[in-house]
């Protein structure tokens, strides 16, 4: 009985690795989203920006966000004040 209830909780914990992949229309952010964590691929219109994107990764892990290198231009601004 015990090894059914680990084979059901493993094969649970695989299903809420198992991520969806979303594409949205600011310019091409591709989002893949799970139960467990969240993995952004930013490339976001910003003509604010010389390039005219906002580009960079954000990674959230149980809904934290754990890493993020996405400039916007509030955190551009601020830090030439």
């Amino acid at each position: 009985m015990k090894k059914k209830i680990k084979i059901i909780l493993i094969i649970i914990f695989i299903i809420m690795l198992i991520p969806i992949k979303t594409k949205l229309w600011d310019g091409g952010t591709i989002i893949y989203k799970s139960i467990l964590y969240e993995f952004r691929k930013v490339h976001k219109i910003n003509h604010a920006s010389k390039t005219g994107y906002e580009e960079g990764i954000k990674i959230k892990i149980l809904g934290y966000e754990i890493y993020n290198n996405v400039k916007t231009l509030w955190q551009i601004s601020k830090r030439f004040r």
